[in-house]
């Protein structure tokens, strides 16, 4: 099963960007469809963005449309979110996930592996 590890996380003011990175062994990445999920103290995981296999295709939450861009790099076997125009309700542990299947994916039970998570927190 392919295991994964963000990075990029950290403090930063709004209106601020991060680019966290997801990077990928112990499978074929470039098989794997990967997804990008957050979770905030007291609130439940929630679905980010999502890209194919390919990186042709994308799905975003709707908070996040226009802001935050999600792209993979199979050659490096790496996944990135840029965050753009954060605003301090984005402060969550923000994590990766990757499943094997045809489709992009929203829900979290449909991925088969998670990193541990990397740090978000936006200031006012």
């Amino acid at each position: 099963q392919v295991q994964l590890v963000e990075s990029g996380g950290g403090l930063v003011q709004a209106g601020g960007s991060l680019r966290l990175s997801c990077s990928a062994s112990g499978g074929t990445f470039s098989s794997y469809n990967m997804g990008w999920f957050r979770q905030a103290p007291g609130k439940e995981r929630e679905f980010v963005a999502a890209i194919s296999w390919s990186g042709s295709t994308t799905s975003y939450a709707d908070f996040v449309k226009g802001r935050f861009t999600i792209s993979r790099d199979n050659a490096k076997s790496t996944g990135y979110l840029q965050m753009n125009s954060l605003k301090p309700e984005d402060t969550a542990v923000y994590y990766c996930a990757a499943r094997l299947g045809v489709r992009v994916a929203i829900n979290a039970y449909d991925y088969n592996a998670w990193g541990q998570g990397t740090q978000v927190t936006v200031s006012s």
